[in-house]
C-alpha cells in the first residue's frame, strides 16, 4: 500500500524558499512619508521633552528615586535569575551575532546584501547617536548616585539613555522594517516593542538604569528606525558599489578580463548616397572613408558649378565605349569590303 508523506510546517517553509531563488520583486523598501515624517518629529519631541525634564529635577527624577527605593530585585526575587538571561536580549554583542546571522542567510537566499547593509547602518546610526547623548550628559546609575533627589547629570557616567533598551529597539525591529509582507511587519513589530519594553523593564528591576533611562532609550531606538528610509539610497549605492568590486576581483582571479583588441581598418562596402547627404557629412569622416575605399578609376565630369542631374549638360566620352578586340577592325577599311557575304 502507497502512503504519501505529510508535509510538515518547515517542510512547506523550505520548499516555499527554494522556489524563490533570487529577491522577490514584492518587496518594496519603506520610504519616507508624511506620516512617517510627523511621526519622527513627535518622537524627537517626546526625546527633547525627557531631558529637559531630567536637566530641571522634575516630578520625572523623583519618580526614578522612587523606584530606585523599591528595589524591585529585593521585592520579586524569584525572577532574579531570569531576568538575568533575558537582560542579554538587550545585549549589542550577542543579540547583533544573531541577528546578523539570520540575514546574512536572507541575503544569501535573495541575492542582495540590502538586509546585512541595512543593519550595518542601524547600529552605526545606535553607536553614533546614542553614544554621542551618553558621554554628553554623564549621567550616573542608580548604584552609583551620590545625592538623594538630584538628577545626577554631567559626572562622568554613561547610561542615560539606556543602551540595553535602545539596541532592543533596533536590533529587533530591524527584522520588522526588513519584512516582506504587511502581516509579517505587524507581527514582527509587536514582538520587537515587546521584546524591547521586557529589556527595558529588566533594567530597572536589576537597578541599573533609571526609568527616564528606559524611556529614552525607547525613543532614541525608535528614532533611528523611523530615519533608516533616509539612508535607503545610500545603502542602495554602497550595494552596487561592492557587488562591482566583487565582480572585478573575480574577473581578475579568473583571467578573463577583456583585453584591448587593436583596432584594424576595415573595408567598407561603396554605399551610393545622395549628394546632399554627402555634402553634410564632416571632412574627418570623409577622409576616413576614402582612405578605406579600394583605388577605381577617375571620373570626368563637366566642366563648372556641378547642378542637378537634370540640368547638367551632356558629356560625350572620348573614344568608343567598346572594349578592344583582335580580330576587330575599323569600319570603312579594306578588311571589311573583302569579308565573305553570307545568304543568298
Amino acid at each position: 500500500m502507497r502512503t504519501e508523506r505529510i508535509l510538515t510546517r518547515l517542510d512547506r517553509v523550505f520548499a516555499r524558499l527554494d522556489r524563490e531563488p533570487e529577491r522577490p520583486a514584492h518587496i518594496d523598501m519603506p520610504r519616507m512619508s508624511r506620516h512617517r515624517v510627523a511621526l519622527f518629529a513627535g518622537t524627537l519631541s517626546f526625546y527633547v521633552a525627557i531631558v529637559w525634564l531630567v536637566v530641571i529635577t522634575s516630578w520625572l527624577v523623583r519618580l526614578d528615586w522612587q523606584v530606585m527605593f523599591f528595589r524591585p530585585y529585593q521585592q520579586w526575587s524569584g525572577i532574579h535569575w531570569f531576568v538575568d538571561y533575558y537582560v542579554v536580549l538587550g545585549q549589542r554583542g550577542p543579540t547583533a551575532v544573531m541577528v546578523a546571522a539570520w540575514l546574512g542567510w536572507r541575503s544569501w537566499r535573495q541575492h542582495t546584501l540590502r538586509p546585512l547593509l541595512t543593519l550595518a547602518a542601524s547600529l552605526l546610526l545606535l553607536n553614533i547617536t546614542v553614544g554621542a547623548a551618553k558621554i554628553g550628559m554623564g549621567r550616573l546609575g542608580p548604584h552609583y548616585a551620590t545625592s538623594i533627589g538630584a538628577n545626577e547629570m554631567g559626572l562622568g557616567g554613561d547610561i542615560f539613555p539606556s543602551g540595553h533598551t535602545a539596541n532592543a529597539v533596533v536590533t529587533w525591529g530591524i527584522l520588522a522594517y526588513l519584512a516582506s509582507t504587511p502581516r509579517a511587519r505587524r507581527w514582527l513589530s509587536a514582538v520587537s516593542a515587546v521584546t524591547s519594553l521586557g529589556v527595558g523593564m529588566a533594567t530597572v528591576y536589576l537597578g541599573t538604569h533609571w526609568l527616564s533611562d528606559v524611556l529614552l532609550g525607547w525613543t532614541a531606538g525608535l528614532l533611528i528606525m523611523l530615519a533608516l528610509p533616509w539612508c535607503e539610497p545610500l545603502i542602495a549605492r554602497a550595494e552596487i558599489a561592492i557587488l562591482d568590486l566583487r565582480d572585478r576581483r573575480r574577473a581578475r582571479r579568473a583571467g578573463t578580463a577583456p583585453l584591448p583588441v587593436p583596432a584594424t581598418p576595415v573595408t567598407a562596402p561603396i554605399l551610393l548616397k545622395p549628394r546632399a547627404a554627402a555634402d553634410q557629412e564632416a571632412p574627418a569622416a570623409r577622409d576616413t572613408t576614402t582612405a578605406a575605399r579600394s583605388p577605381r578609376a577617375p571620373i570626368y565630369l563637366a566642366p563648372g558649378p556641378h547642378g542637378m542631374r537634370s540640368e547638367r549638360a551632356p558629356v560625350t566620352p572620348v573614344g568608343s565605349r567598346r572594349p578592344p578586340h583582335p580580330d576587330r577592325l575599323p569600319r570603312g577599311t579594306a578588311a571589311s569590303a573583302a569579308r565573305p557575304l553570307t545568304g543568298g
